[in-house]
């Protein structure tokens, strides 16, 4: 026992305090249905193949053919996209090249998790600035974290996980004028694809503005750990220094190729389709059930649920097999719960578990 206690008195002092981030695999559940990871219930592009992919070299540093269909799909030059092992590599390398230990971000909680865990893993400082109770930026807090400490990253999410909104066009515009020339901002839009509204435009006018994206979500390739970040070529260097030498392995670049190509783009899309209309279907139920008092408007694939006892429903829903993500610890989310919109039978298994739990 003393040895161990030894080791982990050699970790740094903030890694012995940290409390690891909780991902939906790691929460764990013997589920026959999961609706907690937000993943797309299928791959569009259903006929990946690695072909005659060879294993035996290292791949390219950045896969040329990769980044030119990511490009070309974002509607940027491939100077201006780095690819990474899923967004959350993104939001780590932006930490690290544009943060000393000395700094601080900014995140708005309700909000993703990993931007803080990322910062604290660096031992990077974390300031929390509430969204107001609509689920928007609080501009005057997040100006005056600024003016009183050293903040170079600001992370935000539109569509916002797990509160499924997206954030104003006058706010985001007004918080990448106050960060001009003092922070960079992390625009995270891993849900964009169910949004339809991107502020890649913007990074012409603004280059401390960077876009996280992902092919987990829409794209349905969540095992993949495939993501990318967009910037303008500057940022792109930079993170170019920090990211490891050889990050997208062979089998992710050969599907990921796939699933950009204009037929897997299409695919793609067809399936938002079917989710969007899926969703629509399950929020028009879902509000019909008693102990539902509100179902949020989402623009993502998945819907943010207020039960009036939800710890209750939560925990009868994961002895029934049926895996859902509670976000009743975090703030201003009292009592709810994130469904991810699965299948047709994923959803009406759901539904019908929850008829007989809210009886």
């Amino acid at each position: 026992m003393n040895k161990l206690n030894d080791i982990n008195s050699l970790a740094r002092l903030t890694v012995q305090e940290l409390t690891a981030y909780q991902s939906a695999r790691k929460i764990g559940g013997t589920g026959t249905v999961w609706l907690n990871a937000n993943e797309a219930p299928q791959t569009p592009c259903d006929e990946l193949s690695l072909g005659d992919a060879k294993f035996n070299r290292y791949p390219e540093p950045q896969p040329s053919k990769l980044i030119a269909r990511y490009a070309d799909y974002a509607g940027l030059n491939p100077t201006q996209v780095l690819a990474t092992r899923g967004g959350d590599e993104g939001i780590e390398l932006v930490i690290r090249t544009f943060c000393e230990p000395t700094d601080s971000i900014v995140i708005c909680p309700p909000t993703y998790g990993m931007y803080a865990i990322s910062a604290k893993t660096a031992g990077v400082g974390v300031i929390e600035v509430m969204q107001t109770p609509s689920f928007g930026l609080d501009l005057d807090g997040i100006a005056k974290a600024m003016d009183t400490q050293a903040v170079k990253v600001v992370f935000v999410c539109s569509p916002n996980n797990p509160t499924g909104n997206v954030l104003p066009e006058r706010e985001l515009t007004a918080l990448f004028e106050l960060c001009a020339g003092r922070a960079m901002v992390v625009l995270d839009e891993a849900y964009i694809e169910y949004a339809q509204k991107s502020y890649v435009s913007q990074l012409a006018e603004y280059p401390h503005l960077a876009i996280i994206r992902t092919l987990s979500k829409a794209f349905g390739l969540a095992g993949l750990r495939c993501g990318f970040v967009l910037a303008n070529s500057q940022v792109i260097e930079l993170l170019s220094k920090v990211i490891a030498p050889y990050p997208i392995a062979v089998p992710v670049v050969v599907l990921a190729e796939q699933a950009l190509s204009p037929s897997g783009i299409a695919k793609m899309q067809q399936a938002v389709l079917q989710t969007l209309a899926e969703k629509q279907r399950l929020a028009s139920e879902l509000k019909t059930l008693p102990s539902v008092e509100q179902v949020f408007d989402s623009e993502t694939n998945y819907l943010l649920v207020r039960f009036n006892d939800s710890p209750k429903v939560f925990e009868q829903l994961w002895q029934a097999g049926i895996i859902l993500r509670h976000q009743h610890h975090n703030p201003m989310l009292e009592n709810c719960i994130r469904i991810t919109v699965g299948s047709v039978s994923e959803n009406d298994a759901l539904l019908n578990q929850l008829r007989t739990v809210l009886l």
